[in-house]
């Protein structure tokens, strides 16, 4: 395996981009490059003129609750008051639901971030004379809503050209589109903070659109004028913001709150109108947050317990395990053990369930495969919820483990490429600029991994409150230095080890220094 320079990893890096046909904000799609979205825009026109009641529907995670910020804070800057539902988890269920058309009663409905499989509820809406416009990303299914217009680039005749955007993308192209039709003079680019944060948080692809999306909003966040973002800046007191700032400390604090209780903590904290009020949301917010952290590790315990090696897929359940976390804990588990994950949680004999697979299958395809059992399912390649009596659960775990007989182990698996051996004593400050020059780094785009071979190692130890991380101090030619592994409760015994890492800058009292985070131990 070749050796890494600075050179070589500067080039390696800047190669990633060199096709991106999106590297400009200019250079973005047009809005009109979406199928329906003028039918939309002069429905909603209409609407406005006419006086009518627009209620828009969100989702209760971050991209469904950045989605709803973005929609409403974009009516009120062009002064319409529009009123907005985000569904409870625990009480109404995903998206556009019957339970929720029965709480609208006239107008126009307009779905963000879901819809795309909300055929009851289209149904229930065209029966009261209500017109729904839906906003989606989400695989198409093969029975469309009966809508006025469904905005969707993953619909087969829509010509937009980048197909792996998120909700919240959507949303915005919508708000361009409106923009243009009324002559409104908002600036559309005051929203990539929020834009930003929604694609991390969805885990899109990061190339593209996308990487110039979340390029500019990253340092949009540091200057932005929302009381929620002014807060955020305070209490993170960051230079430069990366992907890893919003996916492992932004993101989960506004995810929180859907997750636990309800989302419209989250959506009042992005809205917020003045510092006092982010402030109140955001302790909110956090307390939510460390709530959510314990349930989590709980919960991950008893699945990872009830886990059997031998399974091409993890498929495991338990009753009553909060309904919030399962996701996560399905992505936890998905990552250790290099395979997909389904964790259930059971209540009143009905089964719902999360999946995350950081592989090359679509899990959206294999559940499909299982529909026949299933009470409801949706998603896309990597995440999906889905919902069974718990009955059928035996036979669901049969039948989604042998849809994968014949599939490779490395096929379950995304294995990063590793991009060449790396001497630690070479990691300077001027190295970590490289890399954080690159940002952001997500899917598709990884943050750059290499190889350290042959460690001796000086010191093993877990630490955290919960003893569930590990710091090696480890002896490589000579040169000490530690390197962390999170989420792991398992201490190292041998004496050298090779292993695959990345490299982070670690501030801590205004002194950098690099930090080896282990990847995987060969």
């Amino acid at each position: 395996m070749s050796k890494i320079t600075k050179n070589k990893l500067f080039d390696i890096l800047r190669a990633r981009h060199e096709d991106n046909q999106y590297s400009k904000l200019a250079q973005m799609p047009k809005p009109d490059s979406f199928k329906d979205i003028k039918k939309a825009t002069l429905r909603i026109k209409e609407a406005i003129t006419n006086n009518e009641q627009i209620t828009i529907v969100g989702d209760y995670d971050v991209d469904g609750v950045v989605s709803t910020t973005i929609i409403v804070d974009f009516f009120r800057k062009i002064g319409v008051d529009v009123n907005y539902i985000i569904p409870n988890r625990f009480e109404h269920g995903y998206g556009l639901s019957p339970k929720i058309v029965d709480m609208i009663n006239e107008g126009l409905v307009i779905t963000v971030d879901n819809g795309i499989s909300a055929v009851d509820a289209a149904t229930k809406l065209k029966e009261k004379n209500i017109d729904l416009i839906i906003t989606d990303h989400h695989t198409v299914g093969k029975q469309l809503p009966d809508a006025l217009a469904i905005v969707n680039p993953k619909q087969e005749d829509c010509t937009f050209p980048f197909k792996d955007i998120c909700g919240a993308q959507v949303a915005w192209y919508l708000c361009a589109a409106i923009k243009k039709e009324l002559s409104s003079q908002v600036n559309l680019q005051e929203f990539f903070d929020l834009l930003c944060v929604a694609i991390i948080a969805d885990i899109m692809p990061m190339t593209s659109l996308n990487y110039t999306m979340v390029r500019y909003g990253l340092k949009q966040i540091k200057t932005s004028q929302r009381p929620a973002f002014i807060k955020i800046n305070e209490m993170m007191s960051k230079e430069i913001y990366v992907s890893d700032d919003v996916g492992f400390t932004i993101a989960p604090k506004i995810n929180s709150a859907g997750r636990m209780d309800d989302a419209s903590v989250a959506l009042s904290f992005l809205l917020s109108q003045s510092s006092y009020e982010a402030n109140d949301a955001l302790q909110m917010l956090e307390e939510l947050n460390c709530y959510r952290k314990t349930l989590q590790e709980e919960i991950s315990q008893k699945a990872d317990k009830a886990t059997d090696d031998n399974d091409n897929i993890i498929v495991v359940w338990g009753e009553g395990w909060h309904e919030g976390v399962i996701g996560i804990v399905a992505s936890k588990l998905s990552n250790s053990y290099k395979k997909p994950a389904f964790i259930f949680s059971i209540k009143d004999g009905i089964a719902k369930g999360s999946a995350r697979a950081n592989a090359n299958i679509n899990l959206h395809t294999i559940i499909s495969k299982t529909s026949d059992l299933l009470l409801g399912f949706g998603g896309h390649k990597n995440a999906a919820g889905l919902s069974l009596e718990a009955k059928n659960l035996e036979e669901f775990k049969k039948r989604i483990n042998s849809s994968l007989v014949d599939v490779e182990p490395e096929e379950l698996h995304i294995d990063h490429d590793v991009l060449g051996e790396l001497d630690v004593s070479d990691v300077d400050i001027e190295f970590l600029d490289i890399i954080e020059k690159f940002e952001p780094y997500g899917l598709e785009n990884h943050r750059p991994i290499f190889k350290v071979s042959n460690s001796k190692i000086l010191k093993s130890q877990l630490f955290g409150r919960d003893r569930n991380h590990l710091k090696l101090t480890l002896n490589n030619n000579g040169f000490v230095f530690e390197a962390l592994k999170f989420h792991t409760d398992q201490k190292i015994l041998e004496d050298y080890i090779d292993l695959v890492i990345s490299v982070n800058k670690n501030e801590f009292r205004g002194e950098i220094n690099p930090q080896f985070l282990i990847q995987d131990i060969l």
